[in-house]
């Protein structure tokens, strides 16, 4: 399955978290299991981001865009968005090895 799908597949069944300050929560508590950040983020929210995915040990990755992003959850352009569920990010991160980005 491709990266785009299990995202969308991931927002409707709710497993899904975005907005700044819900994902930095999400982070800090420790409940993402995967964090993507689109790529035309900015320097310092990137680094704020994968800093507290840091601390955390959170696995995080670059994908799509802030519009491309928003699209996939049908919402407006988003700079990251965490996966809650662990059998999803594994999804996300073995398509992405095989080379299925979209």
């Amino acid at each position: 399955m491709s990266v785009d799908r299990i995202i969308g597949l991931g927002q409707r069944a709710g497993k899904i978290i975005s907005g700044d300050y819900s994902v930095k929560s999400a982070l800090a508590g420790g409940r993402v299991k995967l964090l993507i950040i689109a790529k035309d983020t900015s320097a310092r929210t990137r680094k704020d981001l994968i800093g507290i995915a840091g601390t955390k040990n959170t696995p995080t990755i670059s994908y799509g865009s802030k519009e491309e992003l928003g699209r996939l959850i049908g919402k407006s352009p988003r700079s990251a968005v965490a996966l809650t569920d662990m059998h999803m990010a594994r999804g996300i991160l073995g398509a992405l090895e095989r080379g299925e980005a979209t």
